[in-house]
């Protein structure tokens, strides 16, 4: 059963993290985050965050009325993602607290758990446990794993047993380094969009969506390179055997049928993203409370995306809320 929400904007693109959970899950590349004077820490990096902002509800529900965000969707932040089966227990912890912290907010918040990347029967175990809690609407999982994205191995078999368990997944890049990448934040800046893109070009041209056509998914900050690459794609697609061997269809009919958030940071940006996205598969994001969240996401939504019913009634559909 859907759980009922309140009218409005729903921000589908937000972290919480409980302080108990700073340890992260074993193996994560990053080290522990940890609160130095009120302020947030991965390992030595300062995050430009303050703690309360990532793990307080409050602060969350104080941020969301400013910004008129009805509802906010909470994931954990990418670095917390169990990468590993050893981070199964994590995993358990981390869902048991956000379906909590769901539970209390009379309905302002809603959830996207996480899975350890372990055996095959053993993400289908956790997927279901998700699927039966209360509040938990969803996945939220990174692009690119040990080399495989979304057509193959554990990543895979995550998104074809969301849709028979009829999950929302949302794909999460994990800022993942390259020597190149080291100065400027670059591994963000360029990084996170170059992650996404090649997971949204795994899915659209392997095929995937043809396999699942119940799959809900929703790839994060206006999804990263992949609208100005789309043409691109379409040409290899038409002019290459190889390029659409495993696919039947045309990247951009595919990518019509998915679902993206409006992090874009640039009016230009989000305004491609509505012509290659299909009726109603922008959603409102922010990307709270990080350091490159929109601070203003409704606002910059509306102005430059879909109207606010429009952005509402795809993030229902994505959520399956509605």
């Amino acid at each position: 059963m859907s759980p009922r929400i309140p009218d409005g904007v729903i921000d589908v693109h937000a972290h919480w993290l409980p302080r108990a959970l700073f340890v992260l899950p074993p193996g994560a590349p990053y080290g522990p985050l940890n609160d130095r004077d009120g302020q947030l820490h991965l390992g030595d990096l300062p995050l430009s965050i303050a703690t309360d902002a990532m793990s307080d509800a409050v602060a969350i529900t104080e941020d969301m009325d400013r910004a008129g965000v009805a509802v906010r969707v909470l994931s954990a932040p990418p670095f917390a993602f169990p990468l590993t089966g050893a981070g199964a227990e994590y995993a358990v912890a981390f869902n048991t607290a956000l379906a909590d912290v769901v539970g209390k907010s009379e309905g302002r918040f809603l959830g996207l758990g996480i899975v350890a990347l372990g055996e095959p029967q053993d993400i289908t175990s956790q997927l279901t446990a998700l699927r039966g809690t209360a509040g938990i609407v969803g996945v939220a999982i990174p692009p690119v794993v040990d080399g495989d994205s979304l057509h193959r191995g554990a990543l895979r078999h995550i998104v074809s047993e969301a849709a028979r368990l009829d999950l929302a997944v949302l794909v999460h890049p994990m800022q993942i380094g390259r020597p190149e990448w080291s100065d400027y934040y670059l591994a963000n800046l360029i990084g996170n969009p170059v992650e996404t893109a090649t997971a949204v070009a795994n899915l659209v041209l392997s095929g995937l969506k043809d396999d699942l056509p119940a799959l809900r998914i929703c790839f994060l900050h206006g999804g990263g390179c992949a609208p100005g690459l789309l043409g691109r794609w379409d040409h290899g697609w038409r002019a290459r055997a190889d390029v659409r061997a495993a696919g039947s269809r045309l990247p951009s009919d595919v990518v019509a049928e998915l679902y993206f958030d409006t992090v874009t940071h640039d009016a230009p940006q989000l305004e491609l993203l509505r012509k290659v996205a299909g009726k109603d598969k922008v959603v409102c994001g922010s990307d709270y409370p990080f350091d490159m969240a929109e601070s203003d996401p409704v606002r910059f939504a509306v102005k430059y995306g879909p109207d606010e019913d429009a952005l509402t009634r795809a993030a229902r559909t994505f959520l399956g809320v509605n």
